[in-house]
């Protein structure tokens, strides 16, 4: 048996896009195929910070007992508000954060991956929908994907390099209109890419 969490924001949770079109029902069904009992569960929560996730993460660690945590976060605590001079959570605290999750992490198991952030379509998010006074930036987003690469890297975890690998391509592509979340085709790559890592890593 094999259980994986995976924790995150909307790119994990993905409301408005159906099971089988997001990248965690994907990994679902593609484990199913090979084992046969196996658990994916979607922890996501549309909004989340890595301080709202560290409230809850062992709690729902604990409950589920994972073989595999996969964690997908900094997206929201990448966002700059103009108003207060400010972004959400600060970098220094965002990668102080993150190492104290990746070590609660290790309490249950030592396979670990950490996903980095997404680059977006600036011409449709900045300024973000819900408000005029916030933005996220591609160049923002550089920034705290680097704070994830180091935290990776320092803690000796599997890191996934979306920002980079995206960058590159014609990546405004795979995003919904709000040019912050990932299409059906990008949660496709998504999969495809986290498939590759398990698979590669010898993780299942």
């Amino acid at each position: 048996m094999i259980t994986i969490c995976v924790f995150g924001d909307s790119i994990v949770r993905s409301c408005k896009q159906p099971e089988n079109k997001k990248w965690v029902g994907k990994l679902r069904y593609f484990l199913w195929k090979i084992y046969e009992v196996n658990t994916v569960y979607d922890l996501g929560i549309d909004g989340e910070t890595i301080e709202r996730l560290l409230k809850r993460f062992e709690t729902e660690c604990r409950a589920r007992e994972p073989n595999i945590i996969i964690i997908n976060i900094g997206i929201n605590d990448s966002q700059y508000n103009s108003q207060k001079n400010s972004f959400r959570v600060s970098f220094r605290k965002f990668k102080k954060n993150l190492d104290y999750l990746i070590a609660k992490g290790k309490n249950f198991t030592p396979k670990i991956i950490i996903i980095g952030l997404l680059p977006i379509d600036e011409s449709s998010a900045r300024p973000f929908l819900r408000g005029l006074h916030r933005y996220y930036t591609n160049k923002d987003r550089k920034k705290y994907n680097e704070g994830v690469k180091l935290a990776a890297e320092e803690n000796n975890i599997l890191f996934i390099d979306l920002f980079e690998s995206w960058i590159k391509i014609n990546y405004k592509k795979l995003l919904t209109s709000d040019g912050i979340h990932p299409n059906s085709k990008g949660h496709q790559k998504i999969f495809e890419k986290v498939k590759e890592v398990l698979v590669k890593n010898k993780l299942i």
